[in-house]
């Protein structure tokens, strides 16, 4: 993680920047938290331990493994007489930190029927009181450290929070029933097409990653230069129209537009279109976050693997860009688009000049960058280092944020990474072309 650190960061602090800073961090954790919980209202008490495939968690291990984490990283640390709340709860909602013990297998957390949602809901309660205790007592000299843990266990709750919509979602889908999560969703009406037009960018030496305002996590650090050549953007997400005239053209069927694995890929499972489509009495439907929808070609095509979109370039003529060809593009931009406070919770057409290329928001866009370290990256010390560090290797990165992730999440330098083949994440095309 990278935080900024100002002169009461370093430890200068008056009483008074203290308390503040004190009680700055303290609002926002309480915010976050209530987050998390007002998600989880639509849900009944049977959706909290659903499990569809290994790649996704249940609801009540999100709301556990979060708070988890603030005491594993920093009530044990700098809370003195602090008593977990359950001896096995460090095994059982630790997700991949080896190094504070061994997790419980991913793969195996929907079968946890105990603990129970009540009791995971006592648990964040006392969590919850801990902190309050730790945020108003702790030691000066210690302060420091704990505005650093605390911030970051407060962004990687919002990350869960993505998670848990993504996860519901799936979890949702195998359902005959078709459930839906939220039935008062609002739709942003059927749209109209927009044009695909180029944004055109010079290349160049050009300074990628985090600049160090603000929070960033440790993954888009170092900032470094690389050199550019030509090259031009798409100014807008693939729509499912556009990705509707691949499929007809018999894109799933045309071995010349894919790459090895991902042909194998959609072989092996089936791939026909994007994940959640279906085809009812002639019509296209896609199941969402508020149940079963009639497919509106206006919208950014959604849950595709990387091999699919870089199979739609392809097709298409063009490439996928590479993560500092869109953080480039993005640079500047103001944060603003369809990311979860708009309320949709699902993709929406383009919107013309009220945000004419939708970079943030929408849809995750998959780039042709590997997941790797920046020049100079060295992961933190300790457990916390396990936090990015270890998954630098045969992933893909995705820029931009979607419809589930919050505003206040995301930033140009953002890196998110997924392995090629997953789908059920809020993914999307941008096509890019050489100059």
């Amino acid at each position: 993680m990278n935080i900024t650190r100002g002169k009461s960061q370093q430890g200068e602090y008056t009483a008074q920047s203290l308390h503040t800073a004190r009680e700055m961090l303290a609002t926002q954790y309480n915010a976050v938290r209530c987050i998390s919980e007002t998600l989880c209202e639509p849900l009944a008490p049977d959706d909290y331990g659903l499990q569809a495939m290994a790649e996704v968690s249940p609801a009540k291990w999100h709301l556990a493994h979060t708070s988890w984490f603030f005491e594993t990283f920093l009530l044990k640390e700098f809370s003195p007489g602090y008593r977990p709340f359950h001896p096995h709860f460090e095994h059982l909602f630790n997700s991949y930190y080896e190094l504070v013990g061994a997790p419980f297998p991913r793969a195996r957390r929907g079968l946890l029927s105990r603990p129970t949602t009540e009791e995971v809901m006592r648990y964040r309660r006392y969590i919850d009181d801990a902190m309050a205790d730790l945020f108003s007592s702790v030691e000066k000299k210690h302060w420091p450290d704990v505005a650093v843990r605390a911030a970051l266990g407060c962004q990687h709750e919002e990350q869960h929070q993505e998670l848990f919509l993504t996860d519901i979602k799936y979890n949702f889908s195998i359902n005959p029933l078709r459930p839906a999560y939220r039935v008062d969703l609002p739709t942003a009406g059927i749209g109209s097409d927009t044009a695909l037009n180029w944004i055109e960018q010079p290349g160049g030496v050009q300074e990628i990653g985090h600049d160090g305002t603000g929070f960033g996590f440790d993954n888009e650090s170092p900032q470094h230069r690389e050199l550019m050549t030509a090259y031009a953007l798409g100014s807008r997400p693939i729509t499912n129209g556009e990705y509707l005239e691949f499929i007809e053209a018999g894109g799933y069927r045309r071995p010349e537009y894919w790459l090895a694995d991902g042909w194998r890929a959609a072989r092996e499972q089936g791939w026909q279109a994007p994940l959640y489509w279906e085809t009812l009495d002639g019509r296209r439907w896609l199941f969402t976050l508020a149940g079963m929808r009639a497919l509106n070609e206006h919208e950014p095509v959604c849950h595709v693997s990387f091999y699919e979109a870089d199979a739609y370039a392809r097709w298409a003529g063009k490439r996928l860009p590479s993560e500092a060809e869109w953080e480039t593009t993005a640079r500047g931009e103001a944060v603003h688009g369809n990311l979860r406070e708009t309320g949709y919770l699902h993709p929406i057409p383009a919107l013309g000049t009220a945000n004419p290329a939708q970079l943030f928001g929408d849809v995750w866009e998959w780039t042709r960058s590997g997941y790797a370290p920046y020049p100079g990256y060295r992961p933190a010390t300790g457990a916390l280092g396990e936090y990015n560090g270890k998954f630098m290797l045969n992933q893909l990165v995705l820029r931009g944020g979607s419809c589930v992730t919050p505003a206040d999440h995301i930033r140009a330098s953002y890196r998110n990474f997924f392995y090629p083949v997953d789908r059920w994440q809020f993914s999307g095309i941008r096509l890019a072309d050489d100059r």
